[in-house]
């Protein structure tokens, strides 16, 4: 009797340890069919959807033009190697856009060609949104082949692979230190082109490149010039995170708002002998909505064969002591100013003339208010001390 229990309970265990086996295998193939399913939406052309590949799109304008594609309904992808971009901006858009097939994220560099061919065989793209590389004027006079590599090289990569897999539409994030330190102002798309550091000469470099190639294909080239970037997403969930070793070199809407926060002890603000009404330069600030807003218009109106160049700007310009009080009144602090000598590779004044995006595009900035735009941006920054470590 004990013998035949024995096998019993034998027998039936065999058949528990099977059934969750089977059990197991087939909650694994399931999960797998599903992450299956929904990686084969990247890779496969869908009616009705455009699968837009944004790179650099972990950073600060990347960013919020990925989650101005996602709430327009595109498909993204984005390409970024973190090095001035932030992972923590990327977990804000996947938690805010969890569906199946909306957005992915790949860790690679634009300089590794094949990775870049990898990417572009393994997903089925309809357009590239190109904002990848390094943007810092006194950076680029410092490290001048690091600015050639990063943004001339890798622009060659991306545009190879877009040839060799048949993706037709380009939006190239360009700007207006290409244009150097023009005699005549405002600046419009006929302004000849004379950059006076590594950082617009690289740029305008990869202009020509992608100037060139579209004369031999049938490719929808958009570029957009643009000038000054501040602010920061209205509703609060994206905002400007430089890597601390970086601010020196970033934007001054971030250093004025390290000053307020006291992470430096005030702002430094280089030159004030130039031929402008107060000595400081005089830059065209354009707010990172209006901006994206520009780039998701030039996607909508790319034409096969065609090159649009537009200049992206308020046509307004702003001192650097215009900005420095409009801070002030937007942080409520009163920040320490310190003046200093220029900065290599700076110019004097810049400011756009948008006309023709008008005209053609029937884009025109509307966040104007360079306080308010400021303010914007200091409620992201008081929210997230640490930057995207803080959310």
């Amino acid at each position: 009797m004990d013998i035949l229990d024995s096998r019993k309970r034998n027998r039936f265990s065999g058949k528990v340890v099977l059934t969750a086996s089977i059990v197991t295998l087939c909650i694994i193939y399931f999960k797998s069919s599903a992450d299956f399913s929904s990686n084969t939406r990247f890779s496969v052309h869908e009616p009705g959807v455009t699968h837009v590949l944004v790179t650099g799109g972990a950073g600060y304008i990347g960013s919020h033009a990925s989650l101005r594609l996602l709430k327009d309904q595109y498909r993204v992808t984005i390409v970024d190697n973190l090095s001035r971009g932030n992972m923590g901006a990327v977990r804000v858009l996947q938690k805010l856009f969890p569906e199946p097939g909306r957005l992915q994220f790949i860790y690679a560099d634009l300089g590794d060609a094949k990775a870049v061919n990898k990417i572009f065989a393994e997903n089925a793209f309809d357009a590239v949104m190109h904002f990848a590389a390094v943007a810092y004027v006194g950076e680029s006079t410092a490290e001048p082949l690091r600015y050639y590599h990063n943004i001339t090289s890798n622009t060659l990569v991306v545009l190879k692979a877009m040839a060799s897999h048949d993706v037709k539409t380009l939006i190239y994030s360009s700007t207006c230190a290409t244009y150097g330190e023009p005699e005549k102002m405002p600046i419009t798309e006929e302004t000849p082109q004379a950059p006076i550091n590594p950082y617009g000469k690289a740029k305008k470099m990869s202009e020509d490149i992608i100037l060139d190639y579209s004369k031999t294909s049938n490719m929808a080239v958009m570029i957009l010039r643009y000038f000054n970037v501040i602010g920061s997403d209205p509703e609060g969930r994206l905002g400007e995170a430089p890597r601390p070793e970086l601010r020196d070199q970033g934007r001054i809407s971030g250093a004025c708002f390290d000053a307020a926060r006291g992470i430096i002890p005030g702002l430094k603000v280089r030159g004030t002998d130039y031929k402008t009404a107060d000595g400081t330069c005089v830059r065209d600030y354009i707010d990172v909505t209006d901006l994206v807003d520009a780039h998701v218009k030039a996607l909508a109106r790319a034409t096969p064969g065609k090159v649009g160049i537009y200049n992206v700007g308020t046509g307004k310009g702003s001192s650097v002591k215009q900005f420095v009080e409009a801070c002030k009144r937007a942080t409520g602090v009163p920040i320490r100013v310190e003046y200093l000598s220029r900065r290599p590779g700076d110019y004097a004044e810049v400011y756009s003339d948008p006309s023709k995006i008008l005209r053609e595009l029937k884009w025109q900035a509307t966040y104007t208010n360079l306080e308010e735009s400021l303010r914007t941006a200091w409620r992201w920054q008081k929210s997230h001390r640490d930057g995207y470590g803080s959310t």
